[in-house]
């Protein structure tokens, strides 16, 4: 058994499952007597409407604004680039835009919204009396945290002037259909991109009491706007979003479902652990790698070989000077608590190809991945400490780069635990 390969290949399926060209057609909505406008945001959103183009069968126009290097040729949607995951100022005019695009439809018209992860920094629109600055250096802080992601986008959606439900507002009395490709845990429709076409039943003050709890130094003016009330979204029940559809067009549970059937297809058995798993990158890391030692030690609660797969999205308290993102953070905790164990191997990685901040998707360990580590000089809790996985896993030639993937359904985490005679005769 080629285990490299063969959890490569589930990874692929599972990215392949969430492309646009496929998913989103079946999710249009019939054509209007008016007009349709396209927007949206996100990394794959650019995809989506390349997607949108080639399935409309009448007349269209609009804006999407995705991640550098995301973008994909359109015809008459047009593509901006802007920055993530620290928003800059080309996000910040391509959401001004976008606003006033919407404004001055009639009921005949629709809003066809083109949402997935990535469009809270690609659409950052801070609200009267706070600057882009002020909204850069809340994303910083928030990143490096630790919060998870529901709570990240809490606290945006109370800063901006386009997410919590204010852009579908301002397409009243449109029509609106937002199509979303889902990167959050239990899919959580307000929490993708922050929800701009979604309400929200959050609250300034649980914005205010998650800056509290991660101790994050608010620049005066966004604790103002905070403590005054004037941040808070669109409330379920307004009428402004009377009649709006929300349909999920990719989940993390179909790119996992994905994965398990070209797994299946090799004759191995799949178990789906869940996909909205949450918690610190490398606590994730070592539970994980603790399941992976029963089965393979005990046959509990599975018999070897299988798979343990998950998706979610995990977070990372950044304390040391390394180069990581929160898949290589869990691989690398998990492949440390492994301590070598004969016959499991993992794969983990972000479907949008980017972990952190560097273009590299992820990484696999095999059972020789620690000794590999100290023949080199690297000591792996070293490494860990840093906040080093990206460095770790390249030093080894075992990082995973996919490039743009153009799509992004989150975390993709994988660990075989081949048997023991699989392990002796098929070493790979």
């Amino acid at each position: 058994m080629d285990t490299k390969a063969l959890l490569k290949a589930m990874f692929d399926a599972a990215i392949a499952a969430a492309q646009p060209d496929k998913c989103v057609p079946p999710h249009l909505p019939a054509q209007p007597r008016g007009r349709l406008v396209v927007i949206g945001a996100g990394k794959a959103s650019a995809a989506m409407a390349r997607a949108v183009e080639g399935a409309w069968p009448g007349k269209l126009e609009g804006l999407v604004v995705t991640r550098y290097g995301y973008a994909v040729p359109c015809e008459r949607i047009e593509i901006v680039e802007a920055a993530h995951p620290v928003p800059d100022a080309a996000g910040e005019r391509a959401a001004r835009r976008m606003l006033a695009l919407v404004r001055g439809l009639s009921a005949d018209d629709t809003v066809l919204c083109l949402i997935s992860g990535g469009g809270s920094s690609l659409l950052p629109l801070p609200l009267d009396g706070i600057t882009l600055e002020d909204k850069q250096a809340v994303s910083r802080a928030l990143l490096a945290s630790g919060a998870s992601i529901g709570e990240m986008n809490c606290v945006r959606r109370h800063l901006s002037a386009i997410k919590g439900g204010r852009l579908a507002a301002a397409c009243h009395p449109a029509h609106v259909v937002t199509l979303l490709i889902s990167d959050v845990p239990g899919d959580e429709a307000c929490d993708i991109a922050s929800g701009p076409t979604v309400a929200d039943a959050s609250t300034c003050a649980d914005a205010l009491d998650i800056v509290r709890r991660y101790g994050i130094a608010l620049p005066d003016k966004v604790r103002q706007v905070l403590e005054s009330g004037a941040g808070e979204s669109v409330k379920p029940g307004d009428p402004r979003l009377a009649g709006h559809e929300l349909r999920f067009v990719a989940t993390p549970q179909m790119a996992l479902e994905a994965a398990a059937r070209v797994a299946g297809e090799a004759g191995l058995a799949v178990h789906i652990l869940g996909d909205s798993l949450e918690g610190e990158a490398r606590e994730v890391g070592k539970v994980m790698a603790g399941m992976a030692l029963q089965v393979a030690r005990r046959g509990q609660p599975f018999e070897a070989p299988c798979i343990l797969l998950s998706g979610g999205e995990t977070t990372v308290t950044v304390r040391g000077d390394g180069r990581g993102g929160r898949n290589v953070e869990f691989l690398l905790s998990a492949a440390i608590a492994l301590r070598g164990e004969p016959g499991v191997y993992g794969l983990a990685g972000d479907t949008d190809g980017v972990d952190g901040q560097e273009e590299i998707a992820g990484a696999w360990f095999a059972p020789d991945t620690l000794e590999r580590a100290f023949d080199k000089a690297i000591r792996p809790m070293q490494s860990l400490d840093r906040n080093d996985g990206h460095g770790f896993f390249q030093a080894l030639g075992d990082a995973i780069v996919t490039g743009p993937t153009l799509t992004n359904v989150n975390d993709f985490r994988a660990i075989l635990i081949a048997s023991r005679h699989e392990e002796k005769t098929n070493a790979s």
